[in-house]
């Protein structure tokens, strides 16, 4: 513990804490305060819970704003779905097994699998890859010494964090094919970036936490309810049980010190006055909320670049789609989830969601732009779809999703403590050593409350060993 975070005796308003963001990180920082003792409140701007991992209704279907998954080694999130008593409802695949169709094989179209085996690492993969139609015999054997290699790196070496990953790849022979059928199909998903605009330090602690720790650590978890239900419903009532007061639609204007050695937190219906704050906002936001002195070059949080993800979605008269989801090479669709159950879709149809990762060239485009785009390319994918009516057609933007994962983006992002006593940060673009995910976001409130309560001589055992 830093000496600027040691808070002498015990004032007025240390036993009180306001977090401000009702997301992931909010959320989590808000129930851990309060499961140590304190009394919170969470401020949300919003009118609901959830950050961008939401749903919201339209017509019969409840729609997920994007497609969201986690893995087995996402042990925060994890934690998180437990402590909400929502992990039966976001369950993971027992084996890792991901369909990979390309349409563009010169042979017609193509299925290809990547699944794991009961193998140890990194063996549990050998036998997949060696029958990954998708490449060549010698690009599966480039990709072996290729994953023997990111198993030697430390993805927190800062050394790391200023080189793309694609220049790493092409130094341990990795093809243009074998980054777009391999790398980039997983790494487009995970940090919302291609591997030459990811930084290789983030690139390596995905690929090296994912596929190349544990067995089963990339075995693929989603939720099969509406992710309102589990961010949004299950969240609200778990915080109303630990005591947090929950405000909706209450943005807040101003952070700032008390002479008594508080904060005052100013909204636009009243103030509070705590001990504690944890701002749980985007990077922007936090930058125009933050008090002076709390960071020594603030401006960096502006330097941290925003990615955008854009999510087309598909309501047919009929089943397209047996699979629950699959990857495409050969065409711009990049993932296709089946969201009939979770919807609440009637009358025997099925509505499959997009997942566009990195998705700057379309992101602003009309929906009629997309709608001429995409349904000949689910067509091409999905014979089935050829003769089926298309209900309803629409997209979600997220212009902002994620912060860019770009080489150097690590000396940019900040750790939960600030300079000023009292005042944490979270955020999945804080430094967690994980790209923009729902891991990233759970990890950093907890890095926050637990630098609170260290702060305040609340010691409290962390729920993740490992971020002890």
């Amino acid at each position: 513990m830093s000496g600027s975070d040691t808070r002498g005796g015990d004032t007025r308003g240390d036993s009180r804490a306001v977090v401000v963001g009702g997301g992931l990180a909010g959320v989590t920082a808000a129930l851990e305060l309060a499961d140590a003792g304190l009394e919170v409140t969470l401020l949300e701007g919003r009118p609901r819970l959830g950050g961008l991992a939401f749903s919201f209704k339209r017509g019969e279907l409840t729609v997920d704003n994007g497609q969201h998954v986690y893995l087995r080694c996402c042990t925060a999130y994890r934690w998180f779905l437990d402590r909400v008593q929502g992990a039966a409802l976001a369950p993971l695949q027992d084996r890792l097994d991901v369909p990979v169709l390309d349409v563009a094989d010169p042979r017609g179209p193509r299925l290809g699998r990547l699944r794991r085996s009961a193998l140890p690492v990194p063996l549990h993969l050998a036998g997949s890859l060696a029958r990954y139609p998708h490449l060549s015999l010698a690009e599966r054997a480039a990709v072996g010494r290729a994953a023997l290699a990111l198993r030697r790196l430390d993805p927190a070496d800062p050394a790391l964090d200023g080189l793309d990953f694609a220049t790493w790849l092409g130094r341990y022979g990795q093809s243009a094919r074998t980054i777009e059928a391999l790398w980039d199909l997983v790494g487009v998903a995970t940090l919302n970036a291609t591997a030459r605009h990811s930084s290789l330090g983030l690139a390596a602690m995905v690929f090296k936490t994912g596929l190349l720790s544990e067995n089963g650590a990339a075995d693929i978890g989603w939720a099969h309810v509406p992710l309102g239900e589990l961010h949004d419903t299950l969240a609200r009532k778990q915080l109303d049980a630990a005591g947090v007061r929950t405000e909706l639609r209450t943005r807040v204007t101003g952070i700032s010190a008390t002479p008594e050695g508080t904060w005052r937190i100013d909204t636009e219906g009243e103030s509070l006055d705590a001990g504690t704050v944890v701002l749980a906002v985007p990077q922007r936001e936090a930058h125009g909320l933050l008090p002076a002195g709390a960071l020594a070059d603030p401006d960096k949080l502006l330097d941290i670049g925003t990615a955008p993800i854009l999510n087309v979605h598909v309501v047919y008269d009929r089943k397209v789609l047996r699979q629950p989801f699959f990857a495409a090479l050969g065409s711009p669709v990049q993932w296709v989830f089946d969201r009939t159950d979770s919807s609440g879709l009637p009358d025997g149809g099925q509505y499959l969601a997009l997942s566009q990762s990195a998705a700057q060239d379309d992101i602003d485009e009309p929906v009629s732009v997309l709608r001429a785009k995409y349904l000949p390319e689910l067509e091409r994918l999905l014979p089935a779809a050829r003769g089926a009516k298309v209900r309803d057609f629409f997209v979600t933007r997220e212009r902002t999703a994620t912060f860019a994962p770009t080489p150097g983006v690590g000396r940019l992002r900040p750790g939960a403590r600030t300079d000023t006593p009292g005042l944490y940060l979270a955020g999945a673009w804080t430094a967690t050593g994980w790209p923009a995910t729902m891991e990233s976001a759970v990890r950093s409130g907890l890095s926050a409350a637990h630098a609170a309560l260290a702060a305040l001589g609340r010691h409290r055992e962390h729920p993740l060993q490992e971020a002890a």
